[in-house]
């Protein structure tokens, strides 16, 4: 067996977790702009008005993902490498640019028919509607549906960077449309103009993504003018692998338009509620999860293209567990603060107690799901290391099927909190589903010490909640953040005292660091 801690790939090792870093850094940085920029947005808009742009703005963020981000990371930068590093930076410049032709292509062609069939998209993803929002929806979404292609060719921009090893502008890139829509409102909004000026200012965010980046670009020797070349073999390569893709993708998108579809139908300000529960959600899920599961998926196929299985392996349970060290006092932080912290962060002019309450409702029950969605984002990695793009479809589909199951049984009682209670357990179920079918590719995976590890993790978090539950009563923004120290100073020093490795990975890490 070999050792996935060895001398000799540490040099690797320090190189990824500093790049891992560095992208969750970004990450961060424009989550936490995103949550100023929620507040500023529910304070200067009735639920009922971001409801319809938030709808709209869903739909090309749906297409974003599939074509850019997706094609980006899963298609495009195996391909740009490969050249790269066989062929020389000149030609990979060519080839992007061949890339950029073909992707500029699609996505102005996607962007057009959006923008045509807004009436119909909409229907697709909010029947429940009035006519009202619904026609507000249609505006809003025809407005921005160009969004797509600008955002599309940042990721295509930030692709060819991440091949060059330059990362820094590429993660902070994506808050430019935090920027931009905080500005529209704070200096554009008005009464005539509603949320109109928030189209407006996601397609300037999206320019703006674009536009920060050309320059790293022109540095890194790529070139900056697309060319149309469909018969380039390398072209047609990248797109062969970008179809799988997209169906993985498109499983998980479908379950977004479910989401959409059935909160429509649950009156005014469901989506919002739905929306901003999940943006705080976002933050443990979407940074620290993503940032092991990046920071792994190298050298996890380093030991499968070597057949070491058991090095594979071991290095999985190490991430999972330090995935989990993070998602369960997570889930319990979030869940035991959910209303003042919705309060402290969204509270403010138009959203008010009743608003307040109902997103915090949501966040309850979406907390719930972190540990899960989090081991998810960790556990895919690692079909992918294998070659293996077909198994977290299937485990996709059973999320979907499960989600719509449980959303049927409880939102006629628990409104949008039914459907965020049917997304937490959609996860748990797809959870067991990856890692049966990984236990039946590549055999035992010893996850009875994972577990082990997990419950030292979940006494240390119930610890950590009975101090929040004893502080309940203290109330106000200089409470909210005493209840954040007091609950991670207490996980932290039941984690030491329960002897937790993950603990001192990261306090050796900081060590390190500081000397």
């Amino acid at each position: 067996m070999t050792d996935p801690d060895t001398s000799a790939a540490e040099p690797a090792r320090e190189s990824i977790a500093r790049r891992a870093g560095l992208i969750a850094l970004g990450t961060l940085a424009s989550r936490l702009l995103g949550l100023l920029r929620d507040r500023v947005i529910a304070s200067t808009f009735a639920v009922g008005a971001t409801d319809a742009f938030w709808l709209a703005f869903t739909i090309p963020n749906a297409l974003r993902v599939l074509l850019a981000e997706g094609a980006t990371s899963g298609a495009f930068v195996p391909v740009l490498t490969d050249v790269r590093e066989k062929r020389g930076q000149e030609a990979a410049s060519r080839v992007f640019a061949k890339l950029a032709g073909a992707m500029v292509l699609l996505l102005l062609v996607v962007a057009a028919i959006g923008s045509f069939a807004a009436p119909l998209l909409v229907r697709l993803y909010a029947s429940g509607f009035e006519a009202g929002r619904y026609d507000e929806a249609v505006r809003l979404t025809r407005v921005v549906f160009p969004y797509v292609a600008l955002v599309g060719s940042a990721a295509m921009v930030m692709g060819a960077l991440h091949t060059a090893k330059r990362f820094a502008v590429a993660a902070f890139a994506p808050a430019m449309l935090n920027v931009a829509l905080i500005a529209a409102c704070m200096f554009f909004a008005s009464e005539g103009a509603g949320t109109m000026v928030l189209a407006i200012g996601a397609l300037i965010g999206g320019a703006l993504h674009l536009l920060v980046q050309l320059p790293s670009l022109r540095r890194a020797s790529y070139s900056l003018r697309p060319r149309l070349d469909l018969k380039d073999p390398d072209v047609r390569r990248a797109f062969r692998l970008l179809l799988p893709l997209l169906i993985a993708l498109g499983v998980y998108q479908l379950n977004i338009v479910a989401s959409r579809q059935l909160a429509s139908h649950l009156g005014e300000g469901a989506i919002s509620y739905l929306f901003y529960g999940q943006r705080l959600v976002e933050i443990p899920q979407g940074v620290f999860a993503l940032a092991i599961g990046s920071a792994a998926l190298p050298n996890l196929a380093e030991y499968a293209a070597r057949n070491d299985l058991e090095g594979a392996k071991a290095l999985f349970r190490s991430s999972l567990c330090l995935t989990l060290f993070v998602a369960v006092p997570s889930a319990v932080g979030l869940a035991m603060l959910a209303e003042p912290l919705v309060d402290a962060l969204l509270g403010a002019g138009e959203f008010g107690a009743h608003e307040i309450s109902e997103t915090a409702r949501s966040l309850v029950f979406l907390a719930a799901g972190v540990w899960a969605v989090a081991s998810v984002r960790t556990v895919v990695p690692m079909f992918h290391s294998l070659g293996d793009t077909r198994s977290p479809v299937v485990a996709s589909a059973f999320n979907l099927v499960v989600f719509f199951g449980v959303s049927m049984l409880t939102m006629g009682t628990m409104g949008h909190a039914g459907l965020a209670l049917a997304i937490a357990l959609a996860a748990a179920v797809q959870l067991i589903v990856l890692l049966t079918m990984l236990r039946r590719r590549i055999g035992a995976l010893r996850l009875g010490e994972v577990a082990l590890r997990t419950l030292r993790f979940v006494l240390a978090a119930a610890l950590m909640g009975g101090a929040l539950y004893a502080l309940r009563d203290f109330r106000g923004l200089a409470a909210l953040a005493l209840k954040v120290a007091v609950g991670a100073i207490t996980y932290g020093a039941a984690a030491w005292v329960l002897r937790v490795p993950e603990l001192r990975a990261v306090t050796n890490r900081l060590r390190r660091r500081r000397s």
